[in-house]
């Protein structure tokens, strides 16, 4: 290590108080880490690429300083799918620390990764204040049955108005609206759960009207609109 001269040529002072940094709580127990092999955790961070373009979540799970498994969801951009899947090959095994500084390839999902390194080293964890943390396999359950995201789709213009395109309950097949044309519910189909039972031998047409459901005022539509083709439906439940 070097010097300069000008600090060779000071004068040593006592540097007085000498404390450990601040504890963080890491699940269930206070700890004072100086190497990422103390920290442990399940926690969340999201990010986005400089276009913001995309967006990125990503969900760890890291014990004893080592990501045992990850979960990446992406959104907006096609590309960020397939940086994901290498994602989800490379970061397992690796400390956060060593994650930090990977190749990702998707600037958004470096972007939550440095996100989510924040979380863990300043102990904002899920599981801070939870004794042991989460099994692997924990970050699945952001996903729900069928294993899909949950994702949120809708869209608007000032001339026609909203569509709901789809809900953490699934795809948006119909909408149901009021005598004033205002949306007051809709139905849908979850296709995780539909695929489920297709896979199971469930005939297509019975396995998508198992796998529905409707929400809101539905049964108090004046009329419906099918979002498959969106256009103005007969009255009371009729659609096109």
């Amino acid at each position: 290590m070097q010097y300069s001269a000008e600090v060779q040529n000071m004068c040593p002072l006592s540097r007085g108080p000498q404390h450990a940094s601040s504890p963080i709580p890491v699940e269930g127990r206070w700890l004072n880490p100086k190497d990422v092999i103390a920290i442990s955790g399940l926690s969340h961070g999201v990010g986005a690429c400089a276009p913001q373009q995309g967006a990125a979540k990503l969900t760890l799970n890291v014990k004893n300083g080592i990501i045992e498994e990850a979960l990446i969801e992406t959104i907006g951009c096609s590309g960020m799918t397939h940086s994901a899947a290498m994602a989800a090959e490379i970061l397992t095994g690796k400390t956060i620390l060593e994650a930090l500084n990977t190749d990702l390839v998707c600037d958004a999902i470096n972007v939550a990764m440095r996100e989510i390194f924040l979380q863990f080293v300043y102990g904002r964890t899920q599981t801070a204040f939870s004794e042991g943390g989460l099994p692997i396999g924990a970050t699945l359950e952001d996903l729900g049955k069928g294993l899909r995201s949950q994702v949120g789709t809708h869209f608007g213009t000032r001339d026609k108005g909203p569509r709901y395109l789809e809900m953490a309950e699934g795809y948006i097949t119909k909408v149901a609206l009021d005598d004033n044309d205002e949306i007051i519910g809709y139905r849908f189909v979850n296709i995780g759960r539909m695929m489920q039972f297709i896979e199971e031998g469930i005939p297509a047409g019975e396995a998508m009207e198992k796998a529905s459901g409707q929400y809101g005022r539905f049964d108090d539509a004046v009329r419906t609109i099918n979002l498959a083709t969106s256009k103005s439906g007969e009255h009371h439940h009729g659609h096109v």
